[in-house]
């Protein structure tokens, strides 16, 4: 099966896009573990282990909303 060059261009954005997200994620789990996790390291993050990563970011963020402890 062959594709038109819009498909291609069109998939390889979406690639982009998708790597792009990816690296977003990844700095802001950096960001939000204060350097217990660099990004080199993250880097090497499989996809269950930031999907497992995020939510203990976004729990301890709820919890801190919740307690109204200052966030640092």
């Amino acid at each position: 099966m062959s594709k038109t060059d819009e498909e291609i261009v069109a998939y390889l954005d979406s690639l982009d896009q998708e790597s792009k997200a990816i690296k977003e994620e990844l700095l802001k789990m950096c960001w939000y573990m204060r350097g217990g996790l660099t990004y080199e390291e993250s880097m090497y993050l499989g996809r269950q282990e930031r999907e497992i990563i995020s939510k203990i970011i976004e729990d301890n963020l709820e919890t801190t909303k919740k307690s109204g402890l200052p966030f640092y």
